[in-house]
């Protein structure tokens, strides 16, 4: 993280420091039953870890989103990462092609609890 120093805007040293200690907390709530909560059920009532985990993964910038492309409509479906600008398409994230849209939905979750533990 950048010293106050070099930051001129306070707000955005204030966010930072609060993003730095909201994915500190929510690495916590990455457990082996949440995981499975969402295999399970990955739209829906949630209890309160997977509904925090998922509102944070929902509300972060475009450029660090994944998301579903329909290959073949109710056969295939690929995980690809949002490029976050306007006429940029977005990017395969690898070669797995998933059967259902609910096992594509828990593999972006698995990203993005990957990329959570990861930073």
């Amino acid at each position: 993280m950048q010293d106050a120093a070099q930051v001129e805007d306070r707000d955005e040293v204030f966010r930072r420091i609060f993003e730095t200690r909201q994915r500190e907390f929510l690495r916590t709530l990455v457990t082996p039953e949440v995981i499975e909560e969402h295999r399970l059920s990955p739209l829906g009532q949630h209890t309160e870890p997977l509904d925090r985990l998922l509102i944070y993964f929902n509300r972060r910038p475009l450029a660090e989103r994944y998301a579903i492309v329909t290959v073949r409509p109710f056969e295939a479906y690929r995980v690809v990462i949002l490029s976050g600008q306007r006429g940029v398409p977005p990017k395969e994230v690898d070669e797995k092609i998933y059967t259902s849209h609910t096992e594509a939905q828990h593999a972006v979750f698995m990203r993005n609890v990957q990329d959570l533990l990861e930073s």
